[in-house]
């Protein structure tokens, strides 16, 4: 990533907003929800709920790790920058992931705001309370770490032995699960753009841009806008990125 696209990051604003978990519209999907119910309540009294712009900068690569946060809307990128500018989207975080939750004492990776998003924030103290008061909620969190690291093992193999198409075709795959679309809806929105995609998937820009092209060619998908893509036959997208599902 370039200069001033660090410095974009960097600037954009963050607003605190009340935080109401009766009203959250992902809170079968959160983390938070393995709480008994009057400990949910109380989580308004110790975590914060914050919104972001576009590309705001929720936690640099190199700070220390206070915090850790629940995706309530939007979508949320983890970046890793090399020495020489080389930039590496490691993730992307939807409604309903659990980030920034570690025991190393700085953050590995810069979380960015792919669209305007919300989180809820959480100190990592409270946290480790709460896991040592309720087992349920421990429990929880190892399921979604243990699925974080076959969600490693899967990116490294797709790194390391998949062609561009079968790369693509399986980070489709992979975030319509993540994203829990609907089997019956063909349609997904694609929040980000290609370069997140190409910085992801280890390609150009360019080979991404090809790769769509040929999909769309092929009749395995179509591209209604750059922002949203539509299955038209699944088997076949799932074909191509068999060696991972």
């Amino acid at each position: 990533m370039s200069n001033p696209a660090l410095a974009r990051c960097r600037h954009q604003t963050r607003t605190v907003v009340p935080l109401d978990c009766a009203r959250c519209a992902v809170r079968d999907l959160a983390v938070c929800a393995s709480l008994p119910a009057p400990e949910v309540e109380s989580l308004e009294r110790y975590a914060s709920s914050m919104e972001l712009q576009a590309n705001a900068e929720l936690a640099r690569s190199g700070q220390p790790c206070r915090q850790a946060y629940s995706v309530t809307g939007g979508m949320l990128r983890l970046v890793r920058t090399l020495p020489d500018a080389r930039r590496q989207v490691v993730g992307f975080a939807t409604p309903g992931t659990f980030v920034g939750l570690s025991e190393v004492a700085v953050h590995r990776h810069s979380i960015e705001a792919v669209v305007p998003s919300r989180v809820c924030v959480f100190d990592l103290d409270m946290l480790r309370d709460l896991r040592n008061r309720y087992p349920a909620f421990e429990h929880t969190l190892l399921e979604r770490a243990c699925r974080e690291l076959d969600d490693a093992h899967d990116s490294m193999l797709l790194l390391a032995r998949l062609s561009p198409m079968e790369r693509l075709a399986s980070f489709l795959l992979r975030l319509r699960r993540q994203m829990k679309v609907r089997d019956d809806e063909p349609t997904m929105a694609l929040p980000m753009g290609r370069g997140d995609i190409a910085d992801h998937l280890g390609l150009t820009v360019e080979t991404v841009s090809r790769s769509f092209t040929r999909l769309r060619e092929q009749g395995v998908i179509a591209l209604p806008d750059p922002q949203h893509v539509e299955l038209l036959d699944r088997a076949a997208l799932a074909e191509l990125a068999t060696v991972l599902h």
